[in-house]
């Protein structure tokens, strides 16, 4: 049995009169990998913090194993552009560097990252290198305990490849906070999810947690169906104007203010908006033979492209390759060597950078807002500011707090409703997965399915890359960009297959050992082989019945407690009864749903064929 390596009892924390989390308790036990999912501004990296003993609870307490050993890899790590690395390492990392031993240690940590002189300035670091060198520092530490915080973020995604490979070698225990999808499931065990000021356990990963958490949706909706059901009859009861003299009567009027004061469950807010409205026209963006070198580094050389209309292009190459540079010459912003960009009249881009652009601290969040515009143009007529907010899940309290009150990723979130506001046809997003929580990605993925425009994103985020688009543009290594159609994991699939094919023994043992992983992959976008096992077959061809059996059920029952509608322990015994195939025949869709969208894959899938 797993021992306990940290244990937090009914723990609260508050900050700016927010709860984050209140008389909650989280465990962590040896061994385990897990990941801290939940929004942004809900508490994740404070539990972190309060793990590592940077922070304290308000009330409750942090138990730890003796002597835990725990490196912390906070969200943000800066270096000073002027210190030397090795300075780093010793200062930010503790990292002894002044016996055989240490130095020995430095150089191996500074080879992993291609550099081997440590006595460099930090400013000769990428981006990426410098998050590099943190987990590197952090990981060789050999710590009982890994806290990491958005450990993915900058950083492209060869390096998250190495570091999930690294931390699926970790012997010891992690809990790690981050939005990257596809490397939760690689690398994690357990998901905790920070919801409603409590922590949520599921053992599983990634994938399987977001099956169980549907599950658990379906069960609570179906219940609050029932209440809302059984709160009707009581409302009907109570206007016929009855007096509660008797002592039934009594209970049935506190039974009927009892449910009323219920709530129930409080599902995930989504953004559900029509396309925005701005005409684009034939004539769309069109690059012609553009090249641009900084110093003797060729970023890309004689590129041209024509827009389509409603592209979706995803950018990845390695930090540092001239994907930004790239955006910014189509932009204006960076002038090329040589080439031209046209761009037609009716185009509007909106650019929404890596880094925010500056907001004003004390500004009112909907002002910030309304500073672009008071109404935003869509199919369905124009959406008001305040509700272009909520449904970018700004509450109304949230609207009217200064802007200083919102969390990092809160900020991010305000700074894309900005642009949004702007009316654009064209999109430019530069690392827009950055600081976003998964509960905002998955409003960004599903604005982006019905935007009506061009979506041109640079983006590390290998799960969003295959939610989105649907052709890359591959920066390589001689300054060349490569063109393919189709998300990451189909572009890593045939690059393995290529270098495969040129007798490359590296290529082919990644080749192997990718076959899993490319089948794992594609099931997360409904790849899956098109067949029904024996017992879907069955099911799908008796589950229409079945329902229309269930429904009826639940039809039955309600008649029966109109007509015994003054029986209060008949109506509770039916109540249970009503529960129970509201909880079968929710089931029932959930397989429904399942079974019909197989058989629609398998149907498209044959007449491929």
């Amino acid at each position: 049995m797993a021992l306990s390596i940290v244990n937090v009892e009914n723990g609260s924390k508050s900050y700016q009169n927010k709860v984050l989390f209140s008389d909650a308790s989280f465990y962590l036990q040896e061994g385990e990998k897990v990941a801290l999912i939940g929004k942004n501004g809900g508490g994740k990296s404070t539990l972190l913090r309060i793990i590592a003993g940077e922070e304290q609870l308000d009330s409750g307490t942090v138990v730890k194993k003796r002597n835990l050993k725990i490196s912390y890899l906070r969200q943000e790590t800066k270096f000073p552009d002027e210190e030397k690395i090795i300075d780093v390492l010793k200062e930010h990392f503790q990292i002894r560097m002044d016996d055989a031993e240490g130095e020995a240690f430095g150089k191996k940590i500074m080879q992993e990252i291609g550099l081997m002189d440590y006595y460099s300035p930090c400013k000769i670091l990428s981006g990426g290198q410098r998050k590099q060198l943190a987990l590197l520092a952090v990981l060789n530490t050999e710590p009982d305990l890994l806290l990491l915080d958005e450990p993915t973020n900058h950083i492209d995604e060869e390096i998250a490849e190495w570091l999930e490979n690294k931390l699926m070698q970790f012997k010891g225990s992690i809990l790690l906070v981050s939005h990257d999808r596809y490397f939760l499931d690689s690398v994690c065990n357990r998901i905790v999810e920070l919801d409603e000021n409590r922590f949520i356990s599921y053992d599983c990963k990634y994938d399987r947690y977001l099956e169980e958490k549907a599950n658990h949706m379906s069960i609570a909706v179906a219940k609050e169906k029932a209440r809302q059901n059984l709160l009707r009859k009581e409302l009907e009861w109570v206007r016929r104007g009855a007096k509660a003299r008797s002592t039934k009567q009594k209970a049935r009027l506190e039974r009927y203010e009892k449910l009323s004061q219920m709530h129930g469950p409080s599902e995930e807010e989504e953004l559900k908006l029509s396309s925005i409205y701005t005409r684009l026209g034939k004539s769309t963006i069109f690059i012609d033979d553009l090249s641009k070198k900084y110093g003797d580094k060729e970023l890309f050389s004689h590129f041209s492209y024509h827009f389509l209309r409603n592209d979706r292009i995803g950018i990845i190459g390695k930090n540092g390759a001239g994907k930004s540079s790239l955006m910014k010459s189509i932009l204006g912003e960076v002038p090329v060597d040589s080439g031209k960009v046209e761009i037609g009249q009716t185009v509007k881009i909106a650019y929404f950078r890596q880094e925010n652009e500056e907001l004003k601290e004390e500004e009112r969040v909907i002002d910030s807002i309304k500073d672009i515009a008071d109404y935003l143009p869509t199919t369905e007529g124009l959406i008001s500011a305040e509700q272009m907010a909520e449904r970018f899940l700004f509450t109304p309290e949230m609207q009217f707090a200064p802007i200083a009150k919102l969390s990092g990723g809160e900020k991010r979130r305000l700074y894309l409703l900005r642009i949004l506001m702007s009316a654009p046809n064209v999109l430019f997003l530069d690392e827009p997965t950055n600081d976003l929580d998964i509960a905002s990605l998955m409003v960004l993925e599903d604005f982006l399915d019905h935007f009506s425009g061009i979506v041109l994103t640079i983006s590390h985020d290998r799960y969003f890359l295959d939610r989105t688009v649907n052709r890359l543009f591959v920066f390589q290594e001689n300054g060349q960009i490569r063109q393919f159609e189709g998300g990451y994991t189909d572009y890593q699939v045939e690059l393995f297959r290529e270098r495969s094919a040129n007798n490359n023994p590296v290529a082919e043992k990644k080749a192997a050992e990718t076959e899993g992983t490319e089948k794992k992959e594609k099931s997360w976008r409904g790849e899956r082989a098109l067949k029904m096992s024996y017992q879907e077959r069955k099911d799908y061809e008796s589950i229409e019945e079945d329902i229309a059996k269930l429904e009826e059920e639940l039809n039955e029952l309600d008649k029966s407690g109109v007509e015994n509608a003054h029986d209060f322990v008949f109506l509770q015994e039916l109540q249970l009864k009503k529960e129970e195939v509201e909880r079968k025949l929710s089931e029932k869709w959930e397989r429904w749903e399942y079974l019909s969208a197989l058989q629609e894959r398998i149907e498209a899938g044959e007449k491929r064929e």
